[in-house]
């Protein structure tokens, strides 16, 4: 996480406000859904798993996990019985996650629980501040900050979880 700026900079550390507020809402998140055993990594592989038949890369693509991290995920997926690997029916040489009844049951709460911990987050500012706040960040997220800028430097993997 980015350190703190000096005093008289901190509103204006723009670095500082989104490694902050994305650390703390990661780690609300993180406690929120282990309350029924999911982490943020296996609520994003159950809930675009359930949207249509999507390969472990593709799921690996979409959370931004490694293929470690990925396989790691699945494989406690379907420990508690959540997803299962299986064949594709589109290109019989690709396996893609299959979520179980059970794990859509589990990804319909997980999904609840999501959303609770985004209202509570939206539900700190005042009402005419939240729309604004939701299109300022969209407008960044599909915009200037869109894709991450090619470096030398070692690439973190970011959880999108949410």
């Amino acid at each position: 996480m980015t350190s703190l700026a000096p005093a008289s900079r901190v509103g204006r550390d723009v670095s500082f406000l989104f490694d902050h507020n994305g650390f703390v809402l990661k780690s609300r998140m993180s406690a929120a859904l282990a309350e029924i055993g999911l982490t943020p990594r296996m609520h994003c592989v159950l809930v675009h798993a359930l949207e249509e038949e999507r390969t472990q890369n593709q799921l690996a693509e979409i959370g931004d996990m490694d293929k470690t991290t990925m396989v790691v995920t699945v494989d406690a997926l379907e420990r508690d019985g959540l997803a299962e690997r299986r064949p594709s029916s589109r290109d019989r040489r690709a396996r893609v996650i299959a979520v179980t009844g059970k794990g859509a049951e589990v990804a319909a709460r997980s999904q609840e629980i999501v959303d609770a911990v985004h209202g509570e987050v939206l539900d700190a500012l005042p009402e005419d501040e939240r729309e604004v706040f939701l299109r300022a960040l969209n407008r960044l997220a599909t915009g200037l900050l869109a894709e991450p800028v090619a470096t030398t430097a070692t690439r973190r993997t970011r959880e999108r979880a949410l």
